[in-house]
């Protein structure tokens, strides 16, 4: 009898972690592809392209169409999809294992209500980005590109040439290690910030933001206007603690796409920081972007938590929270 509920259980487990998997990858790919537009334009005001760092975002954006074509307004995004969904299935998963071992682990002992959702989250951050970086490093050298000044043909051929020419798998990582310590307040701030408002949403004002659901644990489920308004707030705070490390991350995987910017190409993530500052100051160098950063990093959080709820949610996996 122990056998078989042993079995039941390692059953259970493996759908649980697969059904997971699944909500977050889809639930990556349609936040990201919301806002593929402003990601693009955002990597090339970051890295100071020369045919765009004059210009703002929306007439970034009109450039881009007037000057390539409205799908180039998606250049990089297939590299995009083909990272995101690992990424964001690894990331929402390995928080969901991460939560539920922590808080058995440290119980009510933390200081801070929900803390443990932050330690979660940051972990389940630095897990994917860790995974899948190489081929942020890919989709970024895709979307940097401008038409008729091509070096790439492709993901493949991308990942080939950054390993041939410039130092093989340490150039797919360039930019790894401001990229973990970016990770940390970010993954940890989205998540914390999120769970921190649904429990809010759950215990004062159910009747606004909640359906019955008797299934989940509470007996409610956050409404798809209120996932939003979460998520895109937990978006918000996440980005402006974060940003400046993902400026140093886009100058390190674009460096050697530009003799101006090469220097940055063999320097660490303190000298890089560093340069930057002094060059560029605070708001033009290490928040370069930012006002599109909160333009893309709101509705794609928002997207991101809401769609990963919703499919939670159909695949019947519990959405709900003690209070």
């Amino acid at each position: 009898m122990a056998s078989v509920t042993a079995t039941e259980q390692s059953r259970k487990n493996v759908e649980f972690i697969f059904k997971n998997l699944l909500a977050g990858g889809v639930a990556g790919m349609c936040s990201k592809t919301a806002v593929a537009p402003l990601d693009r334009i955002k990597i090339l005001l970051q890295a100071h392209s020369i045919h765009y760092k004059h210009l703002g975002v929306f007439s970034g954006l009109k450039h881009i169409v007037k000057k390539e074509s409205f799908f180039a307004l998606y250049k990089g995004n297939g590299a995009q999809m083909v990272r995101i969904f690992p990424y964001a299935a690894t990331q929402f998963t390995a928080f969901e294992v991460y939560k539920k071992y922590l808080g058995k682990a440290l119980g009510t002992n933390l200081p801070i209500k929900h803390a443990d959702k932050f330690i979660a989250g940051a972990a389940a951050g630095v897990t994917a980005v860790t995974l899948t970086y190489p081929l942020d490093t890919i989709r970024a050298r895709l979307a940097f590109q401008v038409t008729g000044e091509h070096r790439y043909n492709g993901i493949v051929h991308t990942a080939v040439s950054i390993f041939r020419t410039e130092g093989g798998l340490r150039a797919l990582y360039r930019g790894f290690v401001p990229t973990l310590m970016g990770m940390v307040p970010y993954a940890g701030f989205s998540f914390y910030c999120f769970e921190m408002l649904k429990f809010v949403c759950m215990k004062y004002a159910p009747g606004i933001t909640c359906k019955k659901c008797d299934r989940n644990t509470g007996g409610l489920v956050l409404c798809v206007p209120a996932k939003l308004l979460c998520g895109g707030f937990a978006g918000a705070v996440a980005q402006s603690f974060s940003y400046p490390l993902d400026v140093t991350r886009r100058r390190m995987q674009l460096a050697m796409m530009n003799p101006e910017t090469a220097k940055f190409g063999s320097m660490g993530m303190w000298k890089t920081l560093s340069i930057i500052y002094n060059e560029n100051g605070i708001m033009r160098g290490l928040y370069r972007g930012m006002s599109i950063n909160y333009l893309r990093a709101i509705p794609m959080v928002a997207v991101s938590f809401s769609t990963y709820e919703v499919l939670k949610q159909a695949l019947k996996l519990d959405t709900g929270m003690k209070i």
